[in-house]
């Protein structure tokens, strides 16, 4: 099967050569060029939880509170927050000097807005709101918060590094832009300006340096701290195919890559022109297959449970390209091995993962041969592969199955499409997710948007969601383990999901470029270029 990709790919590159052969011209502006893993298809970071709109939000907008490399939730947009002795009343202050990219001051008014459209879809964010009695501007400077109930987890929700990520907007947008629906203005305040006169969408999206920004005095770190903007523009360029990025990389006509595919790990690691880098513990990747539960086959438990077993992780893996110490052997969880709720627990209640009991599970299901579409992003390398696996698996299980191959932000945008398949619906989502977001119930995809709208796939076992509001209730880091591992028990039950394997991923950039931030989801704020 891996020799089969090898030669998908392969063909892939051929046909993209020559449209990415040259990608642009030196000039006296210091431009940092960058390939993300998919394209960048949304620009509002509230109506989609797409990664590359989150990288894209991140340096143009700008949040109250950010996380550091240690995990610390630091003041970002805020100069302090104060917290009453009875732990009901949170009073925050905007720092000084904060504008908009178009020279408008920002305000309480503002914050209030925003995150009063976040909350309306964002899974952590639905909590905060539940726990809310009011959210005020005092004045220009100062808002509060006053909890309705107890609610250790305030500061944790307004600064939450996943998606949905709480990026503040004008009022004007946020009160008049329902939260599905994308804003007809990329207005941010954070050190880069989205510019929209070059913008070409499926191929670069352009950031500009903002003169009139004012970092915070501290040095950065991860997502937080002194947020300088050293290059004059960035580049997001889409360059779907791998062996075009690489070859690009190398001849200096891009900077970075946030997902070297495994192939060329070896052959990078060996130019002395570039730098490598890659994350493991928690910050390692899953890859996924999200599962609708709505329609059919697979709204039967047993149609599922055949499914998760093809839950084949060794196959996923090597159709990567992976070697075997860069992927977790032994431990599934829907947490992610390595974080702090990350467990074996329930383990021992998954089928004999094989072609051969998948098959036997299907037809003792019941199955007859209903149609089952995957949502294949095709032009994204890890998903791609993984896709491809998924579906031969399946057709040697007795599937009917095929492909729906596009770029990633078609598949974004058609996974919130709840027709049935015969009506052009869909009955699986290949993804890959990074661990940042999967180490809680609180911004675990499908288990913190359990029995909800939030996520697609809605998938819906109650007894989830009462253990994640008995998580949300307990203070206790014990006593919290042990609900995620019931709450994983009941996940591999219901089959929330399927994993495909947690492995670590590797960016590479230029030896020349210094200040990228060590993590995961990369940010571009303090990078400079050597002289």
């Amino acid at each position: 099967m891996f020799k089969t990709l090898k030669i998908l790919a392969s063909a892939s590159a051929l046909s993209l050569v020559a449209q990415f052969a040259t990608v642009g011209t030196a000039s006296s502006e210091e431009v940092l060029r960058v390939v993300l893993a998919s394209n960048v298809g949304a620009l509002d970071p509230i109506a989609t939880t797409s990664y590359a709109t989150r990288t894209f939000a991140y340096m143009v907008y700008d949040v109250l509170i950010s996380v550091d490399l240690d995990g610390v939730y630091r003041p970002q947009m805020l100069e302090k927050w104060d917290v009453s002795e009875d732990g009901a009343l949170y009073t925050f202050t905007l720092r000084d000097q904060l504008t908009f990219n178009d020279g408008t001051p920002v305000t309480s008014k503002d914050v209030v807005a925003s995150i009063s459209r976040w909350w309306q879809v964002d899974s952590f964010g639905k909590r905060l709101h539940d726990a809310t009695a009011e959210l005020v501007a005092v004045d220009d400077n100062v808002f509060t918060l006053r909890l309705s109930r107890p609610f250790g987890h305030v500061i944790e929700a307004l600064g939450k590094p996943s998606s949905n990520l709480p990026v503040i907007m004008p009022a004007r947008l946020a009160e008049s832009t329902p939260p599905r629906e994308p804003v007809a203005e990329i207005i941010g305040s954070g050190p880069y300006t989205f510019d929209w006169a070059t913008w070409n969408p499926g191929s670069t999206v352009t950031l500009v340096k903002r003169d009139d920004y004012v970092a915070r005095d501290e040095p950065a770190s991860g997502f937080a701290g002194g947020k300088v903007p050293a290059m004059d523009r960035i580049e997001i360029i889409n360059m779907p195919d791998p062996a075009t990025q690489v070859s690009a990389l190398q001849q200096g006509e891009i900077d970075f890559i946030e997902m070297v595919p495994q192939d060329y790990i070896d052959l990078l690691t060996a130019d002395a022109s570039v730098v490598m880098q890659s994350f493991t513990g928690a910050n390692k990747t899953m890859g996924a297959t999200v599962i609708n539960h709505m329609n059919p086959p697979f709204n039967d438990i047993k149609v599922r449970r055949a499914l998760q077993a093809l839950g084949i992780h060794e196959e996923y893996m090597t159709g990567l390209g992976l070697k075997p110490d860069v992927w977790v052997h032994d431990c599934t969880s829907f947490f992610m091995c390595g974080s702090a709720y990350g467990s074996t627990a329930g383990n021992d209640m998954l089928p004999e993962e094989s072609v051969e009991n998948a098959k036997k599970l299907l037809a003792e299901s019941g199955y007859n041969g209903e149609l089952v579409r995957i949502l294949h992003a095709s032009t994204t390398n890890d998903i791609n592969l993984m896709g491809l696996v998924l579906f031969g698996l399946m057709q040697q299980a007795g599937f009917n199955v095929e492909l729906a191959s596009s770029d990633w932000p078609t598949v974004a945008n058609a996974r919130w499409n709840k027709a049935t398949v015969e009506e052009g619906g869909w009955s699986l989502m290949q993804v890959t997710w990074g661990g940042e977001d999967l180490g809680s119930p609180f911004t675990n995809y499908t288990i913190a948007n359990n029995c909800s709208e939030g996520y697609a796939g809605w998938a819906c076992e109650p007894r989830i969601t009462e253990l994640v509001s008995a998580f949300e209730a307990e203070t206790d880091i014990g006593k919290r383990q042990e609900i995620t591992a019931d709450i994983q028990r009941l996940a591999f039950e219901n089959v929330q999901f399927l994993i495909q394997g947690q492995y670590s991923r590797t960016q590479a950039y230029r030896a020349d470029i210094e200040g990228l931030q060590p993590q995961n989801s990369p940010v571009f704020w303090q990078v400079t270029r050597k002289k």
